[in-house]
């Protein structure tokens, strides 16, 4: 992985472009074909949430959207006339986003696009105390299982890694390459969590982040908590080894 330098118009660590398709038109075929659905064929379905089981109800045909939840729902029989699925290693705000998601086509803060600019920006991305009721527009949260903040888009990507949502971990990408001003110790430990949470051949996430880290190399070389993370060392260390080399062939190269 990573053979390749991160100067090419194709590589990894750019924001990936999304789908040709508005994420509204297809928020609008999934809820038309619910519309659709005979009496009775589309059950709601309890989804529970969390080490303090917070409750989420879905309709089971656009948690089906989710290879990964179509799984456990055939896996399931009906008890009671119901089904429900549970989530217990799942952050609330993440599932919440990820339900957003299957039923908008985008989660909050949403992506806006600017056509004076031809520029993409985050909903009330300069607001992070009026959202609405809608959600958190703030780029980090606290994950309880890291025991610290990370990036929220981040996070969102490796749960579309896991539910099989593609267009969502495009989504969760491009948000990501909106972020700015980013502390390097919540850069280094969100990159760990993507590690962490994503299988060896993925490289998108991956990717950017070592192409972050390359850019932002004279903040990281004063960064004690980036002298802790290269001792404690692990793959990520060794693709931004790899990744740096290639950029310094690249950059003389180009001289």
């Amino acid at each position: 992985m990573f053979k390749r330098s991160f100067v090419s118009k194709n590589r990894a660590g750019k924001t990936v472009k999304g789908s040709k398709k508005k994420y509204d038109e297809q928020a609008k075929e999934k809820m038309q074909q619910k519309v659709e659905s005979p009496p009775g064929a589309n059950p709601i379905i309890t989804v529970v949430v969390g080490s303090e089981q917070r409750l989420f109800a879905a309709h089971e045909d656009v948690l089906s959207l989710s290879p990964y939840l179509d799984t456990i729902l055939k896996e399931q029989s009906l008890q009671d006339g119901t089904k429900r699925v549970e989530l217990p290693e799942e952050e609330p705000e993440i599932l919440s986003c990820v339900l957003e998601f299957l039923y908008k086509g985008d989660y909050f803060p949403r992506l806006m696009h600017g056509k004076r600019r031809d520029s993409w920006h985050l909903e009330n991305a300069q607001d992070l105390n009026n959202s609405g009721g809608r959600g958190s527009s703030e780029a980090t949260l606290f994950h309880r299982g890291v025991g610290d903040v990370v990036l929220r888009d981040t996070v969102v990507y490796c749960a579309a890694e896991k539910y099989g949502l593609e267009e969502l971990k495009r989504l969760a990408l491009r948000k990501q390459g909106l972020q700015t001003g980013i502390p390097a110790d919540v850069i280094l430990r969100s990159a760990r969590f993507a590690y962490d949470h994503t299988p060896d051949s993925e490289s998108r996430l991956r990717a950017h982040y070592l192409a972050l880290i390359i850019r932002s190399r004279k903040t990281f070389k004063k960064s004690g908590t980036m002298q802790m993370e290269m001792e404690t060392g692990g793959k990520l260390f060794f693709d931004l080894f790899v990744a740096m080399c290639n950029h310094m062939d690249d950059m003389a190269e180009i001289r």
